[in-house]
C-alpha cells in the first residue's frame, strides 16, 4: 500500500489517542513505526490521522472529509460548551474533563457498533480490536487499494453457520452474532427506526437479540445511533460512579451523559491507584 497523503487540516478539536482508543472503536491503531499515526477504516473507508504543529491532518479527499469524516468525527458539535456543562456538575466530573478534554464521542456505523460490542462481553480491548479485526478479513470486503476489508454488512454476517465463525474463536458470543445479523435483515430489528425513536425505544428493541444486555444495548446506542443521553454501566462503571461520584447516577448528567461517561471511564482507568 502506498504512503497516504494528507490532504486534510483540522484545528485540534480532539485528542487521537483519547477519541480512538478510549473503548468506544475498535478498527484504529497506531502505527508501530510511528506512534503519532494513527489508521483505521470506517464505512467502507480507510483514514490515516496523525497531529501536526497546527492540528489535525487527514488523508482524505475535501469530498470524502465532508460526506464521511465530518459526521464520523462529530466535528460540529460544541465539545467545549458540553465540557463546561458536565464539569459545572461536580468538581470530580470537571477534573476528569480537563484530564481528557479530547475526547469525541463518534458517530459510527450502528450495525458494525451494535456488532462490535456484542463480540466485546468480558473482553478486554485488545482482544476485541483482534476479533473485529479478523471478523472483517474473514467476512468483509476488500477495500480497493488497502490491506484492509469493510466491516461485514449483516447480509453477510446472516449467511454464516456457527461453524463459519469457528475459526473467529469468538466463543458463546457467535450465536449473539448471528441472530443479531439475521434480526436485523428480517426486519424484526430495525435499525433506521432505532435511530429515529427515542433512546427507550431502542433499549427494548436491541434486547430482542440474544444475548444483549443492557450494557451492550446502551454501548450500541451511543456509539452507534449516537444517543446521547446513554450512559454504559459495567462492573467497572459502577465501581468507578461510587468511588468517585456517590450518590449520582447516569440520570445526573442530562442529554450529554454518554461523553461524562467516557470522561469517567477514562480518568478511571488512567488512575488505577484509586481503586487500589
Amino acid at each position: 500500500m502506498s504512503a497516504p497523503v494528507f490532504g486534510t487540516k483540522l484545528p485540534p478539536l480532539f485528542d487521537l489517542s483519547q477519541t480512538l482508543d478510549c473503548g468506544q472503536a475498535f478498527r484504529w491503531r497506531q502505527k508501530e513505526d510511528n506512534p503519532g499515526l494513527w489508521y483505521g477504516a470506517a464505512f467502507g473507508k480507510v483514514l490515516y490521522l496523525r497531529a501536526g504543529a497546527d492540528g489535525l491532518e487527514l488523508s482524505c479527499s475535501s469530498g470524502d472529509m465532508e460526506s464521511v469524516w465530518q459526521k464520523y468525527f462529530d466535528l460540529d458539535e460544541d465539545y467545549a460548551r458540553i465540557r463546561g456543562e458536565l464539569s459545572a456538575l461536580s468538581p470530580v466530573l470537571a477534573e476528569a474533563a480537563a484530564f481528557a478534554p479530547g475526547i469525541r464521542i463518534l458517530r459510527q456505523e450502528p450495525w458494525e457498533a451494535l456488532c462490535s460490542f456484542i463480540m466485546s462481553q468480558n473482553n478486554n480491548i485488545s482482544r476485541i480490536k483482534g476479533l473485529v479485526g479478523n471478523f472483517c478479513r474473514m467476512f468483509g470486503e476488500p477495500i480497493a487499494g488497502t490491506d484492509m476489508y469493510s466491516f461485514p454488512t449483516p447480509q453477510a454476517a446472516a449467511s454464516l453457520s456457527i461453524e463459519d465463525l469457528a475459526p473467529l474463536r469468538s466463543g458463546y458470543r457467535a450465536p449473539y452474532i448471528l441472530d443479531a445479523a439475521r434480526k436485523v435483515v428480517s426486519g424484526e430489528i430495525d435499525l433506521d427506526r432505532i435511530m429515529d425513536e427515542p433512546a427507550g425505544f431502542g433499549r427494548e428493541e436491541l434486547r430482542k437479540i440474544k444475548g444483549v444486555g443492557p450494557k451492550v444495548a446502551e454501548c450500541a446506542l451511543l456509539y452507534g445511533f449516537h444517543k446521547t443521553e446513554c450512559f454504559p454501566l459495567d462492573v467497572w462503571m459502577k465501581r468507578a460512579m461510587a468511588k468517585l461520584l456517590p450518590g449520582m447516577g447516569p440520570g445526573d448528567f442530562g442529554p450529554n451523559a454518554g461523553l461524562a461517561q467516557q470522561y469517567i471511564f477514562h480518568y478511571s482507568r488512567m488512575h488505577p491507584e484509586l481503586f487500589e
